[in-house]
């Protein structure tokens, strides 16, 4: 099962713009986590750019222990001129949950199969570069309660060692939650004890995914 994987930055799109014998390719890249946000995203861009005459896509999207899901569309170019060349790309970026679009405006001159694929591979291969990567990967949570006094000492130990902090809860005493790898409970615990003079215990709370 896939633990960890990269992914584009969330809330921005990413473009790039070339042209071959005056045909325009207008190339768009954007975080999708589910095939129904890599749908809206191309409808999206198609109502953007109504005048171009070909609105190609691709995306990948992550599926918790299954394969990605891919998807890829010629949008009216010769079958296999587009969109599998853009989804090779994509592929070949490491990339999941990304959508790319790349819309064309014919510019009178044929530019044939060899072209087109040379030209969508292209179009997707100069954006790829762009697009700002995040990590998103599964981590075993962790609850610890701390006293007010050292809540602030400690956390800051924490992070110092690497440990994410991914919530805290303010009662009678402060409640940390902490995320580590998988496997690493023993190394927290060891953590723990040296920075609390064993007066802390972590318990059990499940697993997520974050991102960093």
């Amino acid at each position: 099962m896939l633990t960890t994987y990269q992914l584009p930055a969330a809330d921005q799109t990413w473009m790039h713009e070339w042209e071959v014998k005056r045909s325009r390719f207008l190339s768009l890249a954007r975080r999708t986590p589910t095939d129904e946000a890599a749908r809206d995203f191309i409808h999206e861009i198609r109502a953007q750019y109504p005048d171009a005459r070909h609105h190609c896509s691709a995306y990948l999207i992550h599926v918790e222990g299954s394969n990605p899901v891919e998807r890829s569309s010629d949008d009216g170019e010769p079958s296999g001129t587009a969109g599998k060349p853009m989804l090779d790309m994509l592929k070949g970026s490491g990339l999941l949950d990304v959508t790319v679009v790349v819309v064309r405006w014919f510019g009178g001159i044929k530019l044939g199969a060899g072209g087109l694929v040379h030209a969508y591979s292209q179009s997707v291969g100069d954006l790829m570069p762009q697009v700002r990567r995040v990590t998103r990967a599964i981590r075993e949570l962790y609850r610890i309660e701390v006293p007010h006094a050292d809540a602030g000492r400690l956390e800051s130990d924490l992070r110092a060692r690497g440990v994410s902090v991914t919530d805290t809860d303010y009662g009678a005493a402060v409640t940390y939650t902490l995320a580590v790898e998988p496997g690493a409970r023993a190394e927290l615990e060891s953590t723990l004890a040296a920075l609390s003079a064993g007066a802390v215990i972590p318990a059990e709370a499940g697993t997520a995914w974050i991102e960093y």
